[in-house]
């Protein structure tokens, strides 16, 4: 007969007294990432390897301490990294629609854009001076007098030339007038037309020679003009030079090392020399009665610095931690604002993104609000790709007609991108999106789990004394991290495991030093340990409770006590997110002449998934392998979830639905007071599930409700032994012998306990054991199988009869 498990097989306790401190105030607090060493592998490589494309995917369940871990990870690694260049936006005086982008060694791009602003203020303060002094005044007098009397010398000699040739010069708007003279006197038109015909066509000869000489004195003139306001100009430009002189000097030899800053200093110099009027305070012609304050200032903007990248403040190479990675936030942004109704914009207003300030460094992305957004995954790939930053309108990506706007020079890009995400994002965009393989070539896969050695218990308790101090919490004794070290072994559902859900340990600190806290107690003990576990299920068990009440109530229908053919409990898990508990299912069996085999009512009634369909089916190559070998498996079975009204999905009943239709078949009764967990396979061999602990936990809380008889217990599979983490109340339980708990290898030794009758072996000549299981349940097949090849051959003895 089949033993039950010993007590020390039921939970795999942490001693206090082996943990060689009595608080965590004396352990060294943890630093790095615990136990993720193929992450930490994957990590450290693809942070090394400088080529295109071998970005990192972060693959593991939330609360394992991805992003913690890879945050800390990545500002170790930083710390060594050199701090990458500023980034500043100049105005292309060439095409303002496509600013300028200068590169400058950390914190110097504020201090251009300082430099700058105190440039232009300088120039508007000493070129009005300049323009206002006497010397200028005097030079400009002279140079602008000197004009006016070569102007009036040809003006005089041409009217002494005129009125030689017998004419008159008078001045009009639309230039000078050549008039007749007859005996000095200006003759009028029709005094001109009472002339002799010979006479007027010798004045209209002469007019011609004086409109020569008009036209020639003229050019003398425009040219003496030209030549003037070329000279006045050169002196302008020469004046504003000598006041800006020595700021731009100052400049120049300031950045002399960078050449495209020194070139956009000669634009900015030729750009004001050419553009004085701003500078000298030149009122418009007819200002605007709606003129704005901020008006002045607009022709002085295109000479500001737009330092889009400050990495002033850095030590080493930024880490970048993206939360909302819309378009905008990662690629930047081109502002507008409104000016008499209409949206402007300039270089000024352009805003750098994520990708801007991680250049030079590590910038950690979520997937899924990456993908939230297709524009933003695929502009990032596109950044990749092409190794530069582009800011773009939304509006341009999108597709839309959008008003003429600012096209910025694209920044160089030199970063490695880390996304963090669950593995079946992972596998989606690999299969899916070819980009992605080729940009995103290191996965860098973090466990849920980690062996639980002396080791690795000593990196958990540094863990707990990191977490403790950086959130003020109480310190643990030895008795707590026992605590704490056999509840995460119980998360990792492995005895000889530790689960890295750290989240969860942390949670669990936290409520259990509030506890503390509240009951006065120095240190965190094992029994506010206790507490915190408790109560945090207590929050969450709500339906479990209900559940529980109704099987004991008698309204769902499950039997702890007694025997029944064809009937058994097996045992369920009932996820609700947050919290997970077993619950107690009773199963029947029912079974008549027939060739259907074995039919699921759950499949019928469309509420079983696909794995419970594959459970029951592999019930019908059991049955045919182990009895139907000399004989038709004639056979028309059912089986249920009784009170069953939701879908049911898993094979972790299909043992229990073996040992429920073997009942039906042998017509020997099922002790009610045992439960069945695990799946079968095909031989017959009883197969690990999930939520063992669960399972176990959950029918002994139905028998504890509906009393505890010592007959009472769950059978499960031998594999799952390991896994087996029972609350201390369930142990202590076992201990005291009211409850127990059985490892099954195969459906032989689970259908000898729960009946209590010998499975029964084959013997040589191919039957089994009269009175044993097996034997009973072959017998009633072969029954079953004569008598359909009976009612058969009747049936054709009455239709050759007919």
């Amino acid at each position: 007969m089949l033993e039950e498990l010993s007590i020390d097989k039921l939970r795999r306790v942490c001693a206090p007294e082996a943990l060689d401190f009595h608080t965590t105030e004396a352990v060294e607090p943890l630093a790095g990432i615990l136990g993720q060493e193929r992450a930490v592998r994957s990590l450290q490589f693809g942070l090394g390897i400088k080529e295109q494309g071998f970005n990192i995917y972060v693959a593991g369940t939330p609360g394992t301490g991805r992003t913690t871990a890879v945050k800390g990870f990545l500002e170790e690694l930083a710390k060594e990294k050199p701090i990458p260049p500023d980034w500043c936006y100049v105005n292309n005086f060439r095409d303002p629609y496509r600013p300028r982008a200068l590169r400058l060694p950390p914190g110097r791009g504020k201090e251009f854009h300082k430099d700058m602003k105190a440039l232009v203020e300088g120039a508007r303060r000493e070129i009005p001076k300049a323009f206002e002094s006497e010397e200028y005044s005097a030079r400009r007098e002279g140079m602008v007098e000197a004009l006016q009397k070569r102007r009036q010398g040809l003006l005089h000699d041409l009217r002494c030339k005129a009125q030689e040739a017998g004419f008159a010069l008078q001045s009009a708007p639309v230039g000078l007038l050549i008039i007749p003279l007859k005996e000095g006197v200006p003759m009028g038109d029709e005094g001109f037309a009472a002339l002799p015909e010979q006479a007027r066509e010798d004045i209209m000869r002469r007019r011609e020679t004086v409109e020569a000489e008009i036209k020639a004195a003229m050019k003398q003139i425009r040219g003496a003009e030209k030549a003037t306001s070329e000279q006045l100009q050169d002196m302008d430009r020469d004046v504003a030079l000598y006041a800006v002189g020595l700021l731009l000097e100052e400049l120049t030899e300031k950045y002399r090392d960078f050449p495209e800053v020194l070139s956009y200093l000669k634009e900015v110099q030729d750009d004001m020399v050419a553009n004085l009027a701003p500078f000298r305070g030149v009122p418009e012609a007819e200002p605007s009665p709606l003129a704005a304050p901020w008006a002045k200032e607009a022709p002085f903007r295109k000479y500001a610095v737009n330092a889009i990248v400050d990495n002033s403040d850095l030590y080493g190479g930024p880490v970048i931690m993206e939360f909302s990675p819309t378009y905008n936030n990662l690629f930047g942004r081109v502002e507008k604002e409104a000016q008499f109704g209409t949206l402007v914009t300039d270089f000024t207003m352009l805003r750098g993104g994520s990708l801007h300030r991680a250049n030079g460094g590590y910038l950690v992305l979520q997937a899924e609000q990456v993908l939230q957004d297709p524009l933003t995954w695929d502009g990032l790939k596109r950044a990749l790709r092409s190794r530069e930053i582009a800011i773009e309108e939304i509006a341009e990506r999108l597709g839309f007609m959008a008003t003429k706007s600012l096209r910025p020079e694209p920044i160089p890009l030199d970063i490695k991108v880390i996304i963090i995400g669950n593995p079946q994002i992972y596998h989606l965009l690999y299969a899916l999106d070819p980009d992605f393989k080729e940009l995103f070539k290191v996965k860098a896969d973090f466990d849920t789990r980690m062996e639980r050695s002396d080791e690795n218990v000593r990196s958990y308790t540094a863990f707990v004394r990191a977490t403790c101090q950086k959130e003020n919490l109480l310190h643990l004794d030895r008795s707590a991290v026992a605590k704490i070290v056999e509840h995460g072994s119980r998360l990792a559902e492995d005895q000889d495991k530790l689960s890295t859900h750290f989240a969860e340990i942390a949670d669990i600190l936290r409520e259990a030093s509030f506890y503390a806290t509240r009951e006065g107690s120095p240190h965190i003990n094992a029994s506010h340990v206790t507490k915190a576990i408790e109560e945090k299920v207590y929050r969450s068990n709500l339906i479990q409770e209900r559940l529980r009440e109704m099987i004991a109530q008698g309204t769902i229908m499950i039997a702890t006590a007694g025997e029944a053919v064809g009937q058994v409990n097996g045992l369920s898990l009932i996820s609700l997110g947050d919290f997970a508990f077993g619950r107690p299912s009773r199963i029947t069996a029912s079974f008549g002449l027939g060739r259907e085999g074995v039919l699921d009512i759950e499949r019928e009634a469309k509420l079983g998934g696909p794995i419970h369909t594959k459970g029951v089916l592999i019930l019908s190559g059991y049955l045919a392998q182990r009895y139907a070998q000399d004989k038709p498996l004639s056979l028309s079975a059912r089986l249920v979830f009784e009170q069953s009204y939701e879908g049911v999905e898993g094979d972790s009943a299909s043992c229990a639905e073996l040992y429920a239709l073997l009942s039906a078949l042998s017509g020997l009764p099922i002790r009610q007071g045992l439960a069945v967990t695990g799946s079968v396979n095909q031989r017959g061999e009883v197969q690990a599930i999930g939520g063992v602990n669960e399972k176990v936990e959950g029918f002994y809380e139905v028998c504890k409700a509906k009393g505890l008889t010592g007959e009472q217990g769950v059978l499960i599979p031998e594999s799952n032994v390991r896994h087996l983490m029972l609350k201390e109340g369930v142990v202590e339980a076992i201990q005291q012998g009211k409850f127990h708990v059985y490892p099954v290898k195969n459906v032989d030794q689970g259908i000898e306990l729960l009946t209590g009758v010998s499975a029964g072996m084959r013997q040589d000549d191919g039957s089994f054991p009269e009175g044993t299981v097996n034997g009973r349940v072959d017998r009633c097949l072969r029954e079953l199988a004569e008598r359909l090849k009976g009612f058969a051959e009747e049936g054709k003895k009455k239709t050759g009869e007919g």
